[in-house]
């Protein structure tokens, strides 16, 4: 039968585990504000506010506070073999695993994060369904949004940045400065993390904010177009036309009659 148990944990800087505990439940625990250290037999890994750790059941750990720090827990047992398997990609041999948000990622798994804690404790009619679908998209956001490295968090901070400047073209070298490397050290690591470069992964973000605004505003063209870094209008309907197949006044008016 599925357990779930999931909550904000809040220490001061001179908390810690009395000893390493193991547990049946597969854990998922986010650093929401902090700095502390997670371990496992002999290994100590210092963790940061936006470090995922994840924790396979049966494997002793603990957690020691370094400052102040905040954490959102999700401990679950029995759970359905489909999402099970969406955690166990997540890992390797079975071993625990820390995976790496960036800010903006972060922001938006914590506000997941708490509005599923708003569903875990309301009165449900039926709660294993809710509780499964929830650990589920949490675990999808984890899946498509987490880094294992500080080389991939550094451009994924440069990916950030583009998502929250879709009006400014983009400059390789402005964003290579940021990132600390070379402009062509820049275009393959950027790749490396996205499967794509970054002039388009704008033009992803980009439509992604437009069917937005087109679908759930009623934000007129000109605004929406310069948004996202058009200044002309015929410029930001002919650039929509040939990525969705009509103008976008078409496109919002068919979405609209659909829903």
């Amino acid at each position: 039968m599925l357990e779930v148990r999931s909550f904000i944990g809040t220490h001061d800087k001179d908390w810690e585990d009395e000893r390493q505990w193991s547990h049946q439940s597969m854990e998922i625990t986010v650093i929401l504000e902090g700095n502390g250290s997670f371990r496992r037999e002999d290994d100590e890994i210092i963790v940061h506010a936006g470090h995922v750790v994840l924790i396979p059941p049966n494997v002793p750990h603990s957690f020691h506070a370094i400052t102040p720090i905040r954490f959102g827990v999700l401990l679950v047992q029995d759970l359905p073999l489909k999402t099970r398997e969406l955690f166990d990609r997540l890992i390797t041999d079975g071993l625990p695993r820390i995976i790496i948000f960036s800010q903006l990622d972060q922001e938006h798994y914590e506000l997941l994060f708490r509005e599923w804690l708003i569903v875990y404790s309301s009165a449900l009619k039926e709660p294993a369904r809710n509780y499964v679908a929830w650990i589920e998209v949490l675990l999808l956001f984890l899946s498509e949004h987490s880094h294992s490295d500080q080389q991939a968090i550094s451009i994924s901070r440069i990916g950030d940045y583009i998502r929250q400047h879709l009006n400014n073209p983009i400059q390789i070298s402005a964003l290579a400065d940021m990132a600390g490397l070379s402009e062509d050290g820049f275009r393959k690591k950027f790749y490396k993390v996205y499967e794509m470069t970054p002039k388009q992964y704008q033009q992803v973000c980009r439509l992604v904010e437009a069917k937005w605004l087109l679908s759930s505003s009623d934000k007129d063209m000109q605004s929406i177009a310069n948004h996202i870094g058009f200044s002309q209008l015929h410029s930001f309907s002919l650039w929509f036309k040939k990525l969705e197949g009509c103008p976008p006044t078409e496109w919002r008016n068919k979405e609209r009659l659909y829903h």
